[in-house]
C-alpha cells in the first residue's frame, strides 16, 4: 500500500450546516499544529447525503502566493491569517 491521500470523517451532532462550518473551522485551527492538516479542504455534509459537501473556508489564490483563510462565504477582502 502507497502513501496517499485519506479522508478522515468525523461526525458530530449540530443543529444545522452554519453550526457545523463553525465547529470545522474551530476544530481545524486547534489541529492546524499538525503539518499533515490540509485546512482548505475542509467540508461538511449532512450524515444522509455525504456527497453534498459545504466548503468551511475560502481557500482563494491570493496575489503573491497563499491562500485565503477566511470562511468560505466572507464579505471582507480576502487575507492570509484572520485577524480574530
Amino acid at each position: 500500500m502507497s502513501a496517499g491521500r485519506f479522508v478522515v470523517h468525523l461526525p458530530v451532532r449540530v443543529r444545522d450546516v452554519a453550526a457545523a462550518q463553525r465547529f470545522a473551522r474551530t476544530i481545524t485551527r486547534a489541529l492546524s499544529f499538525f503539518r499533515n492538516i490540509e485546512a482548505a479542504g475542509t467540508t461538511v455534509s449532512t450524515e444522509d447525503m455525504q456527497c453534498v459537501r459545504h466548503w468551511v473556508f475560502c481557500d482563494q489564490p491570493l496575489d503573491g502566493g497563499g491562500r485565503c483563510v477566511r470562511p468560505h462565504d466572507h464579505d471582507e477582502p480576502c487575507q492570509r491569517t484572520d485577524r480574530a
